[in-house]
């Protein structure tokens, strides 16, 4: 195995653990919702780890994304740990009790628009080049867009709102719909991408 291949295997192994967290991470707040507790912490947990690895697996994409795209690929990755970071920090707030769920889910949202921010990118630049199946690079256009919507959370976060009464209704109807993108699509867009890798 060359060192080009072993890399080629541990990139889309880290994509499929991206995808895999997020995913655990869904059925964990579904289970929440039937259940109750853990499951709750389970799932901002998953949340924060979902982050971390894209962070890594943004970095890992980098030199790839770097010679499609050299302007604009440094700023992808400086937006996707940006946004890694403070999905991380919302997670942990949550978890640690200081903040509530509203909160929380507005850090997520926010962080994950500046992934989504990434994710566009890249696939914007891969249509150039084609290094992945067509269908998975225009998944991954749709999936970016949908993560961006989380943008609209920042005025909520910034005024340190932590209930869904007190929010405007441009987060709550629109920034939130973010969620469908971090919290469904871009798992399985992880893992699409892993085998994809892996298949190569």
């Amino acid at each position: 195995m060359t060192i080009g291949s072993l890399s080629s295997v541990w990139l889309g192994w880290t994509a499929i653990a991206t995808g895999s967290a997020g995913l655990l991470a869904l059925l964990f707040i579904i289970l929440f919702f039937t259940i109750g507790q853990p499951f709750g912490t389970l799932n901002d947990i998953f949340i924060g780890i979902t982050a971390l690895l894209s962070g890594i697996l943004a970095w890992m994409l980098y030199a790839q994304h770097h010679a499609q795209s050299p302007r604009y690929s440094l700023i992808a990755l400086v937006l996707a740990l940006a946004g890694a970071v403070v999905v991380a920090i919302g997670s942990t707030l949550v978890v640690s009790g200081k903040t509530g769920w509203y909160l929380a889910g507005l850090y997520t949202g926010f962080g994950n628009a500046f992934i989504g921010l990434w994710l566009l990118g890249l696939n914007l630049s891969a249509q150039q080049t084609h290094p992945w199946p067509q269908n998975l690079i225009t998944f991954g256009v749709v999936v970016g867009a949908v993560m961006t919507l989380g943008l609209l959370t920042l005025p909520g976060l910034l005024k340190g709102i932590d209930t869904w009464g007190a929010a405007p209704w441009y987060v709550n109807y629109i920034g939130q719909v973010g969620g469908l993108g971090w919290l469904a699509l871009y798992p399985i867009w992880c893992v699409l991408l892993g085998r994809a890798i892996l298949a190569s």
